[in-house]
């Protein structure tokens, strides 16, 4: 069944016994702004990627074992849940793909992979969704077999595969002297940003030789921020002409700095805008973040909600957010509001809670709106999403 190679955007994720969700069913749009209060299940829904990353890359058990193991991934541990069930849909406007995967417990604390199945759907075309399913026998695994199946078997496999990978979880917290941000690396790892911005200065090397339309803007949006910002100095190391290490200098000034002379919330912004504003068709099809407004200013939290909207023209956009401030500027459509709920099934004596995510009605929240923003009825728990 023939297929065009297209970047899809993820429509709809179900989850079964995963972390702090026990079953949740979600439909995803452009951009998905997460709120909740502190523990609800935000940072386990945006993680829920990572792992999904690390299990195409072929490292799935490195990361359970480095997750805690499999007790801490699963739904109040082994003894009540036997196992966790993902699936996940991506289209564009004709075409759909979707993969699920059964994930199940073993000894000790581990967890294999039980079955897999993936699919194409010409949603204009066909009723039904071709599927592919490899063969049982290959089952149970250590390792997902889809990059396997992609790079032999092509057709629908290297499609999802491909889908999957543009998934990308952006975590720009780390500023500390150690952060990777900070220290030399390759000048040629400038592929894409990465989720750590680890190359910020190779990338912004490369994007300043190779578009500079993109650089300047980059350039020009931190100005905003920070008015005393005149450029980086990007260039290879003279003694190693391979590594490169991000350095910068004020406007007026030929006196240069390096990363480790920026504030955390300077540095952060940096990394922010340089995803946000980067080329289209350099940027991941669907984006998470979680809260990247730590350690902003709120005007500069503006200016990240305006660099969001920019970027989600050409891409999608997940991110969890405690800010008000970051609220206020998207729509009410736009927000999942993500709650802890007393899970219905478990025993008076051995309560147990589940996270739910539900989107908001724009029609009930109407006469509200009138008057107040979006913050303040989050801020008096209209809109759910508090303790």
């Amino acid at each position: 069944m023939k297929q065009t190679k297209t970047k899809k955007t993820l429509e709809r994720i179900r989850i079964q016994g995963y972390r702090s969700f026990k079953e949740l069913e979600i439909t995803l749009g452009p951009v998905n702004v997460l709120i909740g209060a502190n523990g609800s299940g935000k940072s386990s829904f945006i993680q829920l990627f990572r792992m999904m990353n690390h299990m195409v890359k072929g490292d799935f058990q490195t990361y359970v074992a480095k997750a805690g193991g499999a007790s801490y991934l699963m739904y109040y541990g082994p003894k009540v849940t036997d196992k966790i069930e993902l699936e996940f849909r991506f289209k564009d406007k004709q075409h759909a793909n979707g993969y699920s995967v059964s994930l199940a417990y073993a000894s000790p604390d581990k967890l294999f992979i039980e079955a897999e199945k993936y699919y194409f759907h010409d949603v204009k075309s066909y009723p039904r969704p071709y599927y592919e399913e490899p063969d049982a026998k290959l089952f149970p695994r250590n390792e997902s077999i889809l990059p396997t199946y992609a790079r032999e078997k092509g057709s629908v496999a290297k499609y999802v595969y491909e889908a999957m990978q543009t998934w990308r979880v952006y975590h720009f917290h780390d500023t500390s002297d150690s952060a990777r941000v900070k220290q030399a690396g390759s000048i040629h790892d400038n592929e894409f940003l990465q989720p750590d911005a680890a190359n910020l200065a190779a990338y912004l090397y490369y994007l300043r030789e190779k578009e500079g339309e993109y650089y300047q803007r980059i350039i020009d949006v931190i100005r905003l921020v920070a008015p005393f910002f005149g450029d980086f100095v990007l260039r290879p190391d003279p003694l190693n002409p391979e590594r490169i290490r991000l350095a910068w200098r004020e406007r007026g000034s030929d006196l240069t700095f390096s990363a480790h002379a920026l504030s955390d919330g300077m540095l952060r912004f940096i990394c922010l805008a340089t995803l946000f504003l980067q080329p289209p068709d350099k940027l991941p099809k669907t984006i998470l973040l979680d809260e990247p407004e730590l350690g902003l200013h709120p005007s500069a939290i503006q200016v990240l909600a305006e660099m969001v909207r920019i970027a989600a023209q050409h891409t999608q956009i997940i991110l969890s957010t405690q800010s008000v401030t970051l609220v206020n500027h998207f729509r009410v459509e736009e927000l999942l509001v993500v709650e802890r709920v007393k899970d219905e099934d478990a025993s008076p004596e051995n309560p147990r809670w589940t996270t739910v995510i539900k989107r908001l009605d724009s029609g009930t929240l109407k006469d509200w709106l009138a008057e107040f923003s979006l913050g303040e009825l989050w801020e008096t728990n209209l809109l759910g999403g508090r303790p």
